[in-house]
């Protein structure tokens, strides 16, 4: 099973060379829910914290500052607790 990537505050030079800053925002409150991902998503999470544990594996905490990777057909569920928005591209 492909899992979850995560690096901790990459370079802001990195950022911008993948064009993160032109992406679309996403926001949501403190929740919990089920997602599956469709496809590939990278995103850069701008403010709040979130806990994704994918079906069967282990809980990933997410913060500010994290660039994350989710993997086509992954279900997990998405436990917000602090809101959350983060620019959002599928390569």
């Amino acid at each position: 099973m492909a899992e979850i990537e995560l690096e901790r505050n990459p370079a802001r030079e990195k950022l911008e060379e993948m064009g993160v800053f032109s992406w679309p925002v996403w926001e949501k409150e403190v929740s919990c829910f089920p997602w599956t991902y469709d496809t590939d998503e990278v995103c850069y999470i701008l403010e709040g914290e979130v806990t994704v544990t994918p079906d069967g594996g282990e809980p990933v905490t997410i913060r500010a500052g994290d660039l994350v990777r989710f993997p086509a057909g992954m279900s997990c569920t998405w436990d917000i607790t602090k809101p959350i928005r983060k620019h959002y591209d599928f390569p």
